[in-house]
């Protein structure tokens, strides 16, 4: 079982994950990413596919043309949880 973030803990890995918004009522983030061109953009999802079936930890997303919109929330936990905020600094390594 993966715990949901405290307030405490929510709130050091927003201040860490400034490119996110937090969604209060999903208790989510999210982050949306342009590309050049829809080649680039489906290769940077394919990169961060690769990433959760890795560390089993899916995105909620969707691609239109040159725009990636990725939201993390665990389901499990029913909200924020530590394997969200890795996932999102994983996925600002690739693009960061």
């Amino acid at each position: 079982m993966v715990d949901q973030l405290s307030e405490e803990e929510r709130a050091a890995a927003l201040d860490e994950l400034d490119d996110w918004d937090f969604d209060e009522g999903r208790d989510a983030i999210g982050r949306s990413f342009t590309f050049a061109d829809f080649s680039e953009a489906f290769a940077f999802m394919t990169r961060v596919a690769l990433l959760a079936e890795k560390a089993d930890h899916h995105p909620e997303w969707s691609n239109v043309w040159n725009r990636v919109d990725i939201t993390l929330t665990t389901h499990d936990a029913g909200g924020l949880s530590h394997r969200d905020v890795a996932m999102a600094e994983a996925i600002d390594a690739l693009v960061d």
